[in-house]
């Protein structure tokens, strides 16, 4: 079985078998509210879209789910958050297990952590701090639904838990039928969604440099840097376009209070991070609006983190090679250190062919259906990105056009990942180098 001795295969592999999982329990007559049993089409999208964190729906989740199938995407989305090799791995180590070193490079592969250190230490911390975030998330959330609301102790547990947990994975799942928007004038309630959030999205090895060398930014590693200064950039270039933008939208902030505009732009300068909730109708958003989120959800999170999209650190270096083209400048870096070339054609090979695939898939939609090519641009976006904010055209996709949003839901969770992997372990140095001729560019 060499497919599960390679982490290459190994990882779509296993996240394939979660989707089919969930597919065969969502098409269970339990798993539906009504009496009939779910299609397989639609059991499937919604367990691709749960064990890949995106959040797109085909029914609404809490009408049309029962209780047991609301639980079982739950599941779903905590292991596609947390990770199939990650738990695996753990549950290897705590059975006593000694796996060897493509085992060892495929968990740190799927954590985007190729450097050398010890993995039972980092499975720890990326236990820890999935069980306290999602835990005191949780927590506010559910005493704030049980006494500002009136719910039931139960009711309000419910909803805390699921919402923790779907915020903190990036999932975008929600347990109301509008998401949030019942919520959009609380801070108490999309103030800690959007913390959890930005936190998942930071990656783990953010979070185990900040724990190896506390707070000193001067010790952080160029990773951590990038990833926390693009995070910051974005957040903020987010919420400054979305209140420019909104601002006189009566569909969105154009009736709120200043306070009520202010939390949510921030809100949602934070959803586009592949989170996938809204306080506000998306399908309401003003056309500039929609291309700002083209850009913000195509970039996506932190590697090794809960988020999709191309990654910040991506984004990140192919910004620092232009950079350094403008300024004729010999090489491309950041904070005192330069990219090798291998990290630059990782990031030039990784965006090109995220942006062929979102290409390829919105000229196909768009060709079959009668839908407005920005709306499609952005669901391709949107479930390539695993984000899951919509226009409110998922369900009315015809079924083709829902199966190729599936393609783009798996591969976007494990493409990144898979490639990646390929980049940093195929490479083969020639023992020859071809003479040199540049052509002409531009």
């Amino acid at each position: 079985m060499r497919a599960l001795r390679d982490p290459i295969r190994l990882i779509p592999l296993l996240f394939l078998a979660a989707i089919l999982i969930g597919t065969a329990l969502l098409s269970l007559p339990i798993a539906t509210a009504g009496e009939d049993a779910a299609p397989l089409l639609t059991a499937l999208f919604t367990a691709t879209s749960a064990v890949s964190v995106t959040g797109l729906i085909v029914t609404d989740t809490p009408t049309y789910w029962s209780p047991f199938g609301q639980v079982v995407i739950l599941l779903l989305f905590q292991i596609g958050g947390f990770g199939i090799m990650t738990a695996a791995t753990l549950f290897g180590l705590m059975a006593g297990r000694s796996f060897g070193l493509r085992q060892r490079i495929a968990t740190q592969v799927e954590r985007s952590r190729l450097e050398t250190g010890d993995t039972a230490s980092v499975l720890k911390l990326v236990l820890a701090i999935t069980l306290v975030v999602e835990g005191l998330v949780a927590l506010i959330l559910t005493l704030q639904f049980a006494f500002s609301y009136g719910m039931p102790p139960g009711e309000a547990l419910w909803h805390g838990v699921f919402h923790s947990v779907s915020a903190f994975n990036n999932a975008g799942f929600s347990s109301f039928s509008d998401s949030v928007m019942s919520y959009q004038s609380d801070p108490v309630i999309l103030g800690p969604i959007m913390l959890s959030i930005i936190l998942g999205a930071l990656g783990f090895p953010v979070f185990q440099d900040f724990r190896a060398r506390r707070m000193d930014w001067r010790r952080w590693s160029l990773h951590t840097k990038m990833t926390v200064t693009a995070t910051l950039g974005l957040l903020v270039a987010g919420f400054a376009a979305m209140l420019a933008m909104e601002w006189d939208n009566p569909a969105t902030l154009g009736p709120m209070s200043l306070g009520s505009k202010i939390l949510n732009a921030a809100f949602h300068s934070v959803m586009p991070r592949t989170a996938g909730f809204n306080s506000l109708d998306v399908g309401s958003f003003e056309q500039e609006t929609l291309m700002a989120n083209y850009f913000l959800m195509f970039i996506g999170g932190g590697s090794a983190g809960t988020a999709g999209g191309i990654k910040v650190t991506t984004f990140a270096v192919l910004f620092a090679i232009v950079l350094s083209e403008i300024l004729g400048r010999r090489d491309a870096g950041m904070f005192g250190r330069r990219f090798g070339h291998a990290v630059e054609r990782q990031a030039l090979a990784i965006t090109a062919l995220a942006g062929a695939l979102v290409f390829g898939a919105t000229t196909y939609i768009a060709s079959i259906t009668t839908l407005p090519l920005e709306e499609v641009l952005f669901e391709c976006i949107s479930a390539f990105a695993t984000v899951g904010m919509s226009t409110g055209i998922t369900a009315d996709l015809p079924p083709s056009a829902q199966l190729v949003i599936i393609a783009l839901m798996f591969i976007g969770r494990v493409g990144t990942i898979t490639v990646a992997t390929a980049l940093a372990l195929g490479r083969r140095e020639r023992p020859y180098r071809f003479a040199e001729e540049n052509p002409i560019v531009g």
